[in-house]
């Protein structure tokens, strides 16, 4: 998490901080921007394209988690825009800025879809608490705004698990690292 500041110092920042914690902070915030913002997209995606049994049941649980990361990305850029500094929020600045592959799976069984979205939550969450350990001393209203996040990306997260868990605690995902991986174990 820890990166080499990028982003231009602002003329200014919230009273108390000095611009260059402001534009670091609002330069961790970018990357959850476009975390979030590749997120709500992926999940769209899957909302459209989850078929078999499972489907209504799936289908049904990710509009809601839709909703919910959608008013993450702009409570983040207001906070990006509140510190001084222009948030970007275009498909080729995201495209652009990520560090992660695009999400591989179309049209498939509900199952699947979830087994990838249990890796795309662990990436998610796992960056998330880490931009949250870093802003803990640096900016105490951004970091209580990521713990916020995390509570409902934790919450999605354990949805999509669920699923994807035996009686005896395993789950069919464990060990996968991409998303491929995960839908791949989930239908075994």
């Amino acid at each position: 998490m820890a990166t080499k500041s990028k982003t231009k110092l602002p003329a200014y920042t919230v009273p108390s901080m000095s611009v260059a914690d402001g534009a670091r902070v609002a330069e961790i915030l970018q990357q959850r921007l476009d975390s979030l913002n590749d997120l709500a997209l992926t999940l769209k995606h899957v909302h459209w394209n989850v078929v078999g049994p499972h489907f209504i049941a799936v289908h049904e649980m990710i509009d809601p988690q839709v909703a919910d990361v959608r008013g993450m990305v702009d409570q983040t850029a207001e906070r990006i825009a509140t510190l001084g500094v222009s948030p970007s929020g275009t498909v080729g600045g995201i495209a652009g800025r990520r560090t992660w592959s695009d999400y591989a799976i179309g049209r498939a069984d509900a199952i699947a879809h979830l087994g990838a979205l249990d890796v795309v939550y662990q990436g998610i969450v796992s960056d998330h608490r880490a931009a949250a350990d870093e802003t803990e001393k640096l900016d105490p209203v951004t970091n209580d705004m990521l713990i916020g996040h995390l509570h409902s990306l934790e919450l999605f997260h354990w949805f999509v698990r669920a699923h994807l868990e035996n009686a005896g605690g395993t789950l069919a995902t464990q060990g996968a690292a991409s998303d491929e991986a995960g839908a791949k174990r989930a239908r075994k």
